[in-house]
């Protein structure tokens, strides 16, 4: 769905060049400072949904309830553990978490309106691995760890965008999915799983049940 919906966005950038070349290359357009003005918007709003584009590429479809891989701990010393996150790709990444506690964000794309009849899923994309302590003043005074997961990579962040625009937008709402923060514990393994509402983790081992028994 979102590979059909980035060709659109890039059939009309292809649009806006045939216009915005036509523009420029008709007639002498150094005598008509209005036609080359208009010519030239028609190029830079074509880059621009290009961008857009490229940018939307990047959030995977979220039609039903799925994993989106695991994280594992192995402790390092005094609230300091390796956490290895595996994706739902196989794709492998380590990551040094200070604190007590760990959680996992994604953000979200949820389209409502005539694209949510018509039945077009929300979309995600992994944003950011964190620890947190316990009390607030080793929060204040102690090493922090936040990593992130994925990001816009060529100067577009449609997401943010969105997000400044408050509720103005009518076709797509522009949220966080957060993981609830749960207990970091030596061996212990997580399964984090996706739906419309948000991040779940799921202890997978003894090790995390137990980590969850005594923080609850």
């Amino acid at each position: 769905m979102y590979i059909a919906i980035t060709f659109v966005i890039a059939f009309v950038a292809l649009l806006l060049v045939f216009w915005g070349g036509k523009v420029l290359l008709k007639g002498n357009w150094l005598l008509g400072f209005l036609r080359g003005t208009v010519g030239l918007l028609f190029l830079a709003g074509a880059l621009l949904i290009v961008l857009v584009a490229l940018d939307v590429y990047s959030y995977r479809n979220l039609a039903n309830e799925h994993s989106v891989g695991t994280v594992s701990f192995e402790r390092l010393g005094d609230q300091h553990f390796m956490v290895k996150f595996a994706d739902e790709d196989g794709i492998s990444q380590e990551f040094q978490l200070y604190g007590d506690q760990w959680q996992l964000d994604a953000r979200m794309l949820k389209w409502k309106g005539a694209l949510a009849r018509w039945g077009i899923e929300p979309a995600y994309r992994l944003d950011r691995l964190s620890g947190r302590y316990l009390t607030l003043q080793d929060e204040r005074n102690k090493q922090r760890s936040v990593y992130a997961l994925g990001q816009s990579e060529y100067g577009v962040d449609v997401w943010n965008l969105l997000r400044g625009m408050d509720s103005s937008v009518p076709v797509v709402d522009a949220v966080y999915g957060s993981a609830t923060f749960l207990p970091m514990q030596d061996g212990a393994v997580y399964e984090v799983r996706i739906s419309h509402t948000g991040l779940l983790a799921r202890p997978l081992n003894q090790q995390a049940q137990s980590a969850l028994n005594e923080w609850r």
